[in-house]
């Protein structure tokens, strides 16, 4: 059995908006093992956000238990929390949050700045393997403003590798994309899940479900489903099926 790389225990997360208190969460639990590709998914005022914002470190929960990789978040000041994120997750965004007029490989590199462990030779050694990992080897000196957006977003996703983290974590990461190009996206992250990375996608997109081995869904703060998905479809094959720019 793989090790249980999130663990949350009836996590609530309350606001206070005026003199109304927003109940965002209610009550939440569930694990995640090493190794599987969750999607989070719902709708507007479901909850998603707020799950995405406590499982990346940049909230925590108003009551109730989140275990990172075996190590207590709740408890947990500002700056450790940010260490920990640093380390341990590679976030992946819809809009990319790419450095405008810096090269991938920068951009790459953005996050190991913080990590004393590098070099400067490292760091660069590492941001090239993981945009080589991406399929952006010809792509490595060039700057944010002359990529597609699909090219954005494999800098972007190579960025969360760099650091080797223990999940990646996608915020609607297909949204701004074409059908097509998000399609190649969902080809990588198949890929990279088929070699043991452990991915938790967040979506309003139900059509995403199908193509990851497990699916969450909230509705108004709660967890209403939480299933297997056995008959997994593979991106690329859908992929091959749909038309090229120039076709």
């Amino acid at each position: 059995m793989e090790k249980e790389i999130i663990k949350i225990e009836n996590i609530r997360r309350d606001f206070t908006v005026g003199s109304e208190t927003v109940h965002a969460l209610r009550g939440v639990s569930f694990a995640i093992r090493s190794g599987e590709f969750v999607t989070i998914m719902g709708t507007s005022g479901s909850g998603k956000s707020t799950m995405l914002n406590i499982l990346g470190c940049l909230d925590t929960p108003t009551s109730g238990e989140y275990y990172l990789d075996g190590i207590s978040v709740r408890t947990m000041g500002k700056n450790d929390r940010a260490t920990l994120r640093n380390r341990k997750i590679g976030f992946v965004f819809q809009n990319y949050n790419l450095l405008p007029k810096t090269t991938a490989l920068e951009n790459v590199e953005l996050p190991l700045l913080y990590n004393r462990a590098y070099t400067a030779r490292q760091r660069r050694e590492k941001a090239e393997q993981a945009l080589v990992e991406v399929g952006l080897a010809e792509r490595i000196h060039h700057r944010s403003n002359q990529m597609s957006g699909g090219q954005q977003q494999r800098v972007a996703i190579a960025r969360a590798l760099v650091n080797d983290p223990v999940i990646l974590l996608a915020d609607e990461a297909t949204g701004n994309l074409d059908t097509r190009t998000s399609f190649e996206i969902l080809t990588l992250f198949q890929r990279l899940h088929a070699e043991g990375r452990t991915i938790i996608f967040v979506t309003h997109n139900p059509e995403l479900a199908q193509f990851s081995s497990r699916n969450i869904t909230l509705r108004d703060g709660r967890v209403v489903s939480d299933t297997a998905n056995e008959a997994i479809r593979s991106a690329r094959e859908v992929l091959e099926t749909l038309p090229r720019e120039n076709d």
